[in-house]
């Protein structure tokens, strides 16, 4: 119980919390920040009573393409990647830096309404695009800092070492604020070396690395190895993370572990990307179609930090979806047959607190002196918040209101 003349700003009456225990808690906001997490606050001031709802930190996005979002009247979806790629290469060289802002605009909004509060947003950099999609998108991260963190990954889509020009405008990026530097060797002719570019440029800049990674269903050759080889050599473990890995879904079991205990001896995390991985995974098959999803919750096993994250919304990479992190933990839970209570309750995991993990956010989390980001969901077990696809109720960023849902109501004769 927390007594005497200590004031809140706002209290969140009997509040269950993810990880902790059954039983509800009050949650004191001042100033901005959590102050105090207890069974009963004694306390007078504004508040909002949760009647043992779950309030989780916010969800964490860990890859999304904000630049990119929302332009499937401008491609064609035949439903390849390489098709996708190339469709996109030609729409972007139409892209304006307004252009790109009000669409990332639109996407980074559906987000806040469902509850994220902390994006990783991957952007392209080449010299088709230049730093157009860039500039937006720092602007982007100002504007809407109110609701949400926004940091930015640059990388080549399209290739770094068969694209000239490629490596002076990432570093140019970089120079500029850039938060992460990304790469894509599997669209490089000599993918080993991107990586040892990639590197390079994470530490003259002192950069966190997030690979698109070993993107298709043919676990013959990985780049996954020397990505391993480079953060043990390089000394960068724990800052290291590779997206899609789609190549890890067609190992066997034993296979499996063996990478999964490379991983996490190396210190790369994994960030399985369900929608994009299913839509485009398996396009060559008839019948029996895999489902080319990397199963995340069985590297959790062996130590690797996963997320489930978005990838891509409204484009050829993915022609659907709505932000929503709730529904992305859903959709693999439905994938990988992951149904035991338990396992829903890793999915939950793997939106809030490992990819907060994977990226390094050391202010994470409902505990004192940390940021009062909180988001209510409408269910009291996180098991069930995925099972039961919980909607997000009001969001608080900083201790402000960021955003509010009504709870559907029957309207009975």
């Amino acid at each position: 119980m927390v007594t005497g003349t200590t004031s809140f700003d706002l209290i969140l009456r009997q509040a269950r919390i993810a990880g902790g225990d059954a039983a509800p808690v009050d949650i004191g906001i001042r100033g901005g920040r959590i102050a105090a997490v207890a069974p009963n606050i004694a306390a007078t001031a504004p508040e909002e009573r949760l009647d043992g709802r779950l309030v989780v930190p916010g969800f964490v996005e860990t890859h999304i393409h904000l630049d990119k979002a929302c332009i499937l009247d401008r491609c064609r979806t035949e439903g390849t990647l390489a098709e996708a790629i190339a469709e996109v290469a030609a729409a972007k060289r139409g892209f304006t830096e307004a252009d790109v802002y009000a669409r990332a605009s639109g996407v980074l909004e559906k987000a806040i309404l469902q509850g994220t509060t902390r994006i990783r947003t991957h952007v392209e950099i080449d010299p088709r695009i230049g730093l157009r999609s860039f500039g937006a998108l720092q602007r982007l991260k100002r504007d809407y800092a109110w609701a949400v963190d926004l940091e930015l990954c640059v990388f080549p889509q399209e290739g770094l070492t068969n694209d000239p020009g490629t490596e002076e405008l990432l570093v140019e990026a970089c120079a500029a604020g850039a938060d992460v530097i990304g790469g894509c060797p599997y669209t490089d002719t000599d993918p080993n070396e991107q990586i040892a570019r990639i590197f390079a440029i994470a530490r003259r800049f002192d950069l966190d690395i997030d690979f698109h990674l070993d993107f298709d269903l043919d676990p013959a050759r990985m780049d996954l190895d020397e990505v391993c080889r480079q953060a043990e050599a390089q000394k960068w473990g724990g800052r290291v993370a590779v997206g899609h890995v789609t190549k890890l879904s067609s190992l066997p079991a034993e296979a499996l572990a063996a990478k999964a205990r490379r991983l996490a001896d190396a210190g790369v995390a994994v960030t399985v990307l369900p929608s994009t991985d299913l839509f485009l995974m398996g396009r060559g098959h008839d019948h029996d179609v895999p489902r080319g999803v990397t199963p995340a919750h069985k590297l959790l096993a062996h130590g690797v930090t996963c997320s489930l994250s978005t990838n891509n919304v409204m484009n050829p990479f993915t022609p659907f979806g709505d932000c929503s992190l709730i529904r992305m933990a859903n959709l693999y839970a439905n994938i990988a047959q992951a149904g035991r209570p338990a396992e829903l309750a890793d999915c939950l995991d793997m939106v809030t607190r490992l990819p907060a993990k994977l990226m390094n956010l050391d202010d994470y989390g409902i505990a004192v002196g940390n940021p009062a980001d909180l988001v209510v969901l409408d269910c009291r077990d996180p098991a069930m918040a995925v099972a039961e696809l919980a909607q997000p109720l009001f969001g608080l960023k900083r201790g402000r209101r960021s955003f509010t849902r009504r709870s559907p109501m029957l309207h009975r004769p």
